[in-house]
Protein backbone atom coordinates (compact mmCIF):
# COMPACT_ATOMS: atom_id res chain seq x y z
CA UNK A 1 0.00 0.00 0.00
CA UNK A 2 1.39 3.47 -0.99
CA UNK A 3 1.75 6.56 1.49
CA UNK A 4 -1.11 8.44 0.19
CA UNK A 5 -3.35 5.66 0.89
CA UNK A 6 -2.08 4.55 4.59
CA UNK A 7 -2.15 8.11 5.37
CA UNK A 8 -5.79 8.43 4.30
CA UNK A 9 -6.62 5.06 6.29
CA UNK A 10 -5.20 6.37 9.43
CA UNK A 11 -7.07 9.45 9.20
CA UNK A 12 -9.86 7.82 8.87
CA UNK A 13 -9.70 5.57 12.01
CA UNK A 14 -8.14 8.41 13.90
CA UNK A 15 -11.38 9.67 15.50
CA UNK A 16 -12.29 5.97 16.75
CA UNK A 17 -9.01 5.29 18.24
CA UNK A 18 -8.65 6.90 21.32
CA UNK A 19 -11.93 5.22 22.69
CA UNK A 20 -11.35 1.65 21.10
CA UNK A 21 -8.08 1.32 22.27
CA UNK A 22 -8.83 1.95 25.61
CA UNK A 23 -12.02 -0.37 25.15
CA UNK A 24 -9.57 -3.11 23.39
CA UNK A 25 -7.44 -3.27 26.67
CA UNK A 26 -10.53 -4.16 28.57
CA UNK A 27 -11.92 -6.26 25.89
CA UNK A 28 -8.81 -8.42 25.21
CA UNK A 29 -8.88 -10.98 28.62
CA UNK A 30 -8.65 -14.42 26.15
CA UNK A 31 -6.72 -15.55 29.45
CA UNK A 32 -10.08 -16.47 30.80
CA UNK A 33 -11.02 -18.50 28.10
CA UNK A 34 -14.20 -17.54 27.38
CA UNK A 35 -14.82 -17.27 23.77
CA UNK A 36 -17.23 -13.80 24.69
CA UNK A 37 -14.04 -11.63 25.51
CA UNK A 38 -12.08 -12.51 21.70
CA UNK A 39 -11.22 -9.49 19.54
CA UNK A 40 -11.15 -10.91 16.56
CA UNK A 41 -13.40 -9.24 13.78
CA UNK A 42 -14.62 -11.65 10.75
CA UNK A 43 -14.62 -10.11 7.24
CA UNK A 44 -15.93 -12.12 4.55
CA UNK A 45 -16.49 -11.10 1.03
CA UNK A 46 -18.24 -12.08 -1.62
CA UNK A 47 -16.20 -13.05 -4.74
CA UNK A 48 -12.90 -12.21 -6.60
CA UNK A 49 -13.80 -11.62 -9.90
CA UNK A 50 -14.46 -7.84 -8.76
CA UNK A 51 -10.39 -7.00 -8.59
CA UNK A 52 -11.42 -4.29 -5.68
CA UNK A 53 -12.35 -6.70 -3.49
CA UNK A 54 -9.01 -8.43 -2.37
CA UNK A 55 -6.84 -5.49 -4.02
CA UNK A 56 -8.29 -2.62 -2.17
CA UNK A 57 -11.48 -3.45 0.05
CA UNK A 58 -9.52 -6.20 2.30
CA UNK A 59 -6.46 -4.26 3.06
CA UNK A 60 -8.12 -1.23 3.60
CA UNK A 61 -10.50 -2.84 6.20
CA UNK A 62 -7.39 -4.83 7.68
CA UNK A 63 -5.34 -1.77 8.28
CA UNK A 64 -8.73 0.60 9.23
CA UNK A 65 -8.88 -1.70 12.29
CA UNK A 66 -5.82 -2.59 13.23
CA UNK A 67 -5.10 1.53 13.31
CA UNK A 68 -8.29 1.13 15.80
CA UNK A 69 -7.73 -1.44 18.00
CA UNK A 70 -3.84 -2.75 18.37
CA UNK A 71 -5.15 -6.16 19.72
CA UNK A 72 -7.45 -6.79 17.34
CA UNK A 73 -7.12 -9.76 14.60
CA UNK A 74 -8.73 -9.97 11.10
CA UNK A 75 -10.23 -13.20 10.13
CA UNK A 76 -10.70 -13.31 6.26
CA UNK A 77 -12.33 -15.56 3.51
CA UNK A 78 -13.65 -14.67 0.35
CA UNK A 79 -16.42 -17.16 -0.90
CA UNK A 80 -15.61 -16.78 -4.77
CA UNK A 81 -19.33 -16.61 -5.73
CA UNK A 82 -20.39 -19.32 -3.51
CA UNK A 83 -22.99 -18.98 -1.14
CA UNK A 84 -22.36 -22.40 0.37
CA UNK A 85 -19.22 -21.59 0.74
CA UNK A 86 -19.52 -18.51 2.55
CA UNK A 87 -22.25 -19.89 4.84
CA UNK A 88 -19.27 -22.61 6.17
CA UNK A 89 -17.31 -19.85 6.28
CA UNK A 90 -19.67 -17.49 8.23
CA UNK A 91 -20.19 -20.75 10.40
CA UNK A 92 -17.11 -21.40 11.07
CA UNK A 93 -16.66 -17.79 12.82
CA UNK A 94 -19.25 -18.18 14.75
CA UNK A 95 -18.09 -21.62 16.31
CA UNK A 96 -14.77 -20.08 16.75
CA UNK A 97 -16.18 -17.41 19.26
CA UNK A 98 -15.88 -14.26 16.56
CA UNK A 99 -18.04 -12.02 17.96
CA UNK A 100 -18.30 -9.01 15.59
CA UNK A 101 -18.45 -10.16 11.52
CA UNK A 102 -18.50 -8.03 8.71
CA UNK A 103 -20.38 -9.60 6.08
CA UNK A 104 -20.47 -8.87 1.95
CA UNK A 105 -23.13 -11.12 1.24
CA UNK A 106 -23.04 -13.42 -1.96
CA UNK A 107 -26.88 -13.99 -1.31
CA UNK A 108 -28.48 -10.97 0.93
CA UNK A 109 -31.83 -12.77 1.40
CA UNK A 110 -30.41 -15.79 2.61
CA UNK A 111 -27.43 -14.30 4.76
CA UNK A 112 -30.33 -12.25 6.55
CA UNK A 113 -31.30 -16.15 8.76
CA UNK A 114 -27.97 -16.50 9.33
CA UNK A 115 -27.42 -13.10 10.84
CA UNK A 116 -30.57 -13.54 12.64
CA UNK A 117 -29.25 -17.01 13.74
CA UNK A 118 -26.01 -15.66 14.99
CA UNK A 119 -27.45 -12.82 16.73
CA UNK A 120 -29.08 -15.20 19.16
CA UNK A 121 -25.65 -16.57 19.81
CA UNK A 122 -24.01 -12.85 20.89
CA UNK A 123 -22.92 -12.58 17.43
CA UNK A 124 -23.49 -8.42 15.60
CA UNK A 125 -23.24 -7.95 11.94
CA UNK A 126 -21.90 -5.90 10.14
CA UNK A 127 -23.73 -5.86 6.27
CA UNK A 128 -20.69 -4.84 4.42
CA UNK A 129 -21.50 -2.91 0.62
CA UNK A 130 -24.98 -4.85 0.45
CA UNK A 131 -27.60 -4.41 2.43
CA UNK A 132 -28.78 -7.41 5.02
CA UNK A 133 -32.14 -7.53 6.88
CA UNK A 134 -31.46 -7.29 10.29
CA UNK A 135 -28.06 -6.73 10.32
CA UNK A 136 -26.56 -4.03 13.34
CA UNK A 137 -24.95 -1.76 11.02
CA UNK A 138 -24.41 -1.09 7.52
CA UNK A 139 -21.93 0.67 5.26
CA UNK A 140 -22.05 1.37 1.28
CA UNK A 141 -22.64 3.61 -1.02
CA UNK A 142 -25.67 5.42 -2.19
CA UNK A 143 -26.47 2.08 -4.50
CA UNK A 144 -29.26 4.12 -5.83
CA UNK A 145 -27.57 6.86 -6.78
CA UNK A 146 -24.52 4.89 -8.03
CA UNK A 147 -27.25 3.58 -11.14
CA UNK A 148 -28.36 7.10 -11.75
CA UNK A 149 -24.85 8.29 -12.27
CA UNK A 150 -24.19 5.60 -14.41
CA UNK A 151 -27.47 6.36 -16.23
CA UNK A 152 -26.72 10.35 -16.26
CA UNK A 153 -22.92 9.84 -17.49
CA UNK A 154 -24.56 7.55 -20.72
CA UNK A 155 -26.61 9.88 -21.54
CA UNK A 156 -24.25 12.46 -21.48
CA UNK A 157 -21.70 10.60 -23.94
CA UNK A 158 -24.94 10.02 -25.72
CA UNK A 159 -25.93 13.66 -25.98
CA UNK A 160 -28.19 14.68 -28.91
CA UNK A 161 -28.19 11.39 -29.65
CA UNK A 162 -29.89 9.73 -26.90
CA UNK A 163 -33.05 10.34 -27.55
CA UNK A 164 -33.08 7.62 -30.83
CA UNK A 165 -30.35 5.86 -29.23
CA UNK A 166 -30.96 2.03 -28.35
CA UNK A 167 -29.03 1.28 -25.15
CA UNK A 168 -28.27 -2.50 -24.17
CA UNK A 169 -28.47 -3.10 -20.45
CA UNK A 170 -26.17 -5.51 -18.93
CA UNK A 171 -27.44 -5.93 -14.95
CA UNK A 172 -25.62 -7.57 -11.67
CA UNK A 173 -26.27 -10.89 -10.19
CA UNK A 174 -29.66 -10.51 -9.35
CA UNK A 175 -29.05 -12.47 -5.70
CA UNK A 176 -27.21 -9.09 -4.85
CA UNK A 177 -29.39 -6.40 -3.36
CA UNK A 178 -27.27 -3.34 -4.97
CA UNK A 179 -27.45 -4.71 -8.63
CA UNK A 180 -31.30 -4.13 -8.17
CA UNK A 181 -30.53 -0.51 -6.89
CA UNK A 182 -28.23 -0.06 -9.35
CA UNK A 183 -30.89 -0.63 -12.21
CA UNK A 184 -33.22 1.05 -10.68
CA UNK A 185 -31.53 4.02 -10.23
CA UNK A 186 -30.37 3.39 -14.10
CA UNK A 187 -33.86 3.36 -15.38
CA UNK A 188 -34.26 6.52 -13.23
CA UNK A 189 -31.68 8.57 -15.56
CA UNK A 190 -32.30 6.08 -18.87
CA UNK A 191 -36.14 5.71 -19.18
CA UNK A 192 -38.03 7.78 -21.95
CA UNK A 193 -34.43 9.65 -22.53
CA UNK A 194 -33.00 6.99 -24.71
CA UNK A 195 -34.84 5.65 -27.66
CA UNK A 196 -35.33 2.23 -26.09
CA UNK A 197 -33.56 -0.09 -23.80
CA UNK A 198 -33.05 -2.62 -26.89
CA UNK A 199 -31.79 -5.60 -24.60
CA UNK A 200 -31.17 -6.49 -21.26
CA UNK A 201 -29.50 -9.53 -19.10
CA UNK A 202 -27.57 -9.95 -16.43
CA UNK A 203 -24.14 -10.41 -16.15
CA UNK A 204 -24.07 -11.97 -13.49
CA UNK A 205 -20.83 -10.07 -12.45
CA UNK A 206 -18.98 -12.55 -14.59
CA UNK A 207 -16.99 -10.77 -17.99
CA UNK A 208 -17.30 -14.11 -19.25
CA UNK A 209 -21.26 -13.93 -19.26
CA UNK A 210 -21.73 -10.69 -20.06
CA UNK A 211 -19.49 -10.82 -23.15
CA UNK A 212 -21.94 -13.73 -24.19
CA UNK A 213 -25.06 -11.53 -23.07
CA UNK A 214 -23.05 -8.32 -25.15
CA UNK A 215 -23.18 -11.04 -28.12
CA UNK A 216 -26.61 -11.93 -27.87
CA UNK A 217 -27.82 -8.62 -28.21
CA UNK A 218 -25.54 -7.94 -30.58
CA UNK A 219 -27.14 -10.18 -32.55
CA UNK A 220 -30.93 -9.38 -31.50
CA UNK A 221 -30.66 -5.54 -31.59
CA UNK A 222 -28.31 -5.57 -34.41
CA UNK A 223 -24.40 -4.38 -35.50
CA UNK A 224 -25.04 -1.55 -36.33
CA UNK A 225 -28.03 -0.37 -33.97
CA UNK A 226 -26.90 -0.07 -30.85
CA UNK A 227 -26.22 3.44 -29.65
CA UNK A 228 -24.26 2.82 -26.05
CA UNK A 229 -23.93 -0.23 -23.54
CA UNK A 230 -24.33 0.39 -19.70
CA UNK A 231 -22.21 -2.23 -17.97
CA UNK A 232 -23.36 -2.81 -13.75
CA UNK A 233 -19.80 -2.65 -13.06
CA UNK A 234 -16.10 -2.68 -14.70
CA UNK A 235 -15.11 -6.37 -14.92
CA UNK A 236 -18.27 -7.22 -16.94
CA UNK A 237 -17.35 -3.96 -19.17
CA UNK A 238 -13.91 -5.66 -20.27
CA UNK A 239 -16.31 -8.90 -21.69
CA UNK A 240 -18.50 -6.38 -23.22
CA UNK A 241 -16.06 -4.57 -24.93
CA UNK A 242 -14.07 -7.59 -25.94
CA UNK A 243 -17.56 -8.64 -27.76
CA UNK A 244 -18.16 -5.34 -29.01
CA UNK A 245 -14.22 -5.26 -30.66
CA UNK A 246 -14.73 -8.81 -32.11
CA UNK A 247 -18.21 -7.43 -34.14
CA UNK A 248 -16.02 -4.44 -35.34
CA UNK A 249 -18.62 -2.01 -33.22
CA UNK A 250 -16.07 0.78 -32.29
CA UNK A 251 -16.87 4.35 -30.78
CA UNK A 252 -20.33 3.75 -28.72
CA UNK A 253 -20.27 5.03 -25.17
CA UNK A 254 -20.10 2.14 -22.58
CA UNK A 255 -20.18 2.49 -18.79
CA UNK A 256 -18.82 0.87 -15.59
CA UNK A 257 -18.39 1.34 -12.02
CA UNK A 258 -15.68 0.05 -9.11
CA UNK A 259 -12.90 2.12 -10.73
CA UNK A 260 -10.81 -0.64 -11.34
CA UNK A 261 -7.28 -0.29 -12.92
CA UNK A 262 -8.39 -2.25 -16.32
CA UNK A 263 -11.72 -0.02 -16.43
CA UNK A 264 -9.38 3.12 -16.01
CA UNK A 265 -7.37 2.04 -18.55
CA UNK A 266 -9.80 1.16 -21.48
CA UNK A 267 -11.26 4.94 -20.44
CA UNK A 268 -7.88 6.17 -21.56
CA UNK A 269 -7.64 4.07 -24.15
CA UNK A 270 -10.79 5.23 -25.45
CA UNK A 271 -12.84 1.50 -25.62
CA UNK A 272 -14.66 2.85 -22.13
CA UNK A 273 -16.23 5.93 -21.08
CA UNK A 274 -16.99 6.05 -17.75
CA UNK A 275 -16.79 4.22 -14.36
CA UNK A 276 -18.27 4.84 -10.97
CA UNK A 277 -16.02 5.49 -8.11
CA UNK A 278 -16.66 4.18 -4.40
CA UNK A 279 -13.57 5.38 -2.46
CA UNK A 280 -12.53 2.43 -0.36
CA UNK A 281 -10.81 5.08 1.86
CA UNK A 282 -13.92 5.56 2.69
CA UNK A 283 -15.88 2.29 2.59
CA UNK A 284 -13.62 -0.14 4.60
CA UNK A 285 -12.73 2.64 7.33
CA UNK A 286 -15.99 3.01 8.23
CA UNK A 287 -17.23 -0.39 8.50
CA UNK A 288 -14.06 -1.18 10.46
CA UNK A 289 -15.10 1.46 13.00
CA UNK A 290 -18.66 0.38 13.07
CA UNK A 291 -17.29 -3.22 13.35
CA UNK A 292 -14.48 -2.32 16.53
CA UNK A 293 -17.52 -0.54 18.46
CA UNK A 294 -19.92 -2.87 18.15
CA UNK A 295 -16.88 -5.01 20.01
CA UNK A 296 -16.17 -3.01 22.61
CA UNK A 297 -20.57 -2.04 22.57
CA UNK A 298 -20.02 1.69 22.14
CA UNK A 299 -22.71 4.00 20.47
CA UNK A 300 -22.31 3.83 16.54
CA UNK A 301 -21.42 6.70 15.11
CA UNK A 302 -24.27 5.94 11.91
CA UNK A 303 -25.28 9.15 9.38
CA UNK A 304 -28.48 7.43 8.93
CA UNK A 305 -30.60 4.21 9.00
CA UNK A 306 -31.25 1.75 6.18
CA UNK A 307 -34.25 -0.23 7.01
CA UNK A 308 -34.14 0.36 10.25
CA UNK A 309 -30.39 -0.39 10.11
CA UNK A 310 -27.91 1.78 11.44
CA UNK A 311 -26.42 3.34 8.68
CA UNK A 312 -23.50 4.95 6.88
CA UNK A 313 -24.31 5.92 3.10
CA UNK A 314 -21.30 7.12 0.98
CA UNK A 315 -21.28 9.55 -1.73
CA UNK A 316 -20.22 7.96 -5.53
CA UNK A 317 -18.21 9.91 -7.93
CA UNK A 318 -18.29 9.67 -11.62
CA UNK A 319 -14.89 9.04 -13.56
CA UNK A 320 -14.07 9.82 -16.80
CA UNK A 321 -10.46 11.05 -18.65
CA UNK A 322 -11.15 14.49 -17.16
CA UNK A 323 -11.06 13.74 -13.50
CA UNK A 324 -8.32 10.24 -13.01
CA UNK A 325 -5.88 12.26 -11.40
CA UNK A 326 -7.87 14.55 -9.18
CA UNK A 327 -9.14 10.63 -7.96
CA UNK A 328 -7.76 7.67 -8.35
CA UNK A 329 -4.26 8.74 -8.43
CA UNK A 330 -4.94 11.64 -6.20
CA UNK A 331 -6.30 9.47 -3.47
CA UNK A 332 -3.13 7.08 -4.03
CA UNK A 333 -5.93 3.92 -5.00
CA UNK A 334 -3.10 3.71 -8.14
CA UNK A 335 0.02 5.32 -9.25
CA UNK A 336 0.49 6.92 -12.21
CA UNK A 337 3.07 4.38 -13.31
CA UNK A 338 0.33 1.20 -12.61
CA UNK A 339 -2.13 2.56 -14.75
CA UNK A 340 -0.09 4.14 -17.51
CA UNK A 341 1.59 1.08 -19.43
CA UNK A 342 3.74 1.91 -22.18
CA UNK A 343 0.86 1.11 -24.83
CA UNK A 344 -0.64 3.86 -22.81
CA UNK A 345 1.86 6.28 -22.43
CA UNK A 346 1.17 9.00 -25.56
CA UNK A 347 -2.70 9.13 -24.13
CA UNK A 348 -1.48 9.46 -20.50
CA UNK A 349 1.01 11.85 -21.07
CA UNK A 350 -2.25 13.97 -23.19
CA UNK A 351 -4.09 14.20 -19.96
CA UNK A 352 -1.16 14.80 -18.22
CA UNK A 353 -1.25 11.65 -15.53
CA UNK A 354 1.49 11.88 -12.84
Amino acid sequence: MNAATRRAVTATAAVSMALSLAACGQAGGDETGDKGSSTKIGLLLPENKTARYEALDRPQFEEAVKGACLTCEVVYNNAVSDVVKQKQQFDQLVADGVRVIALGPVDATKAAGWVKEAQGKGVKVVAYDRMIEGADAYVSHDNNKVGELQGEALLAALGGKAASANVVMINGDEKDPNAGLFKQGAHTALDGKVGKIAYEASGEWDPKIAGEKMSAAISSVGKNKIGAVYSANDGMAGGIVTSLENAGIKGIPVGGQDAEIAGIQRIIAGTQTFTIYKSPLQLAPKAAAFAVDLLMDVPLRAKSETNGVPSNLLDPVVVDKTNIQSTVIEEGIYTAAEICTPELADECAKLGLK
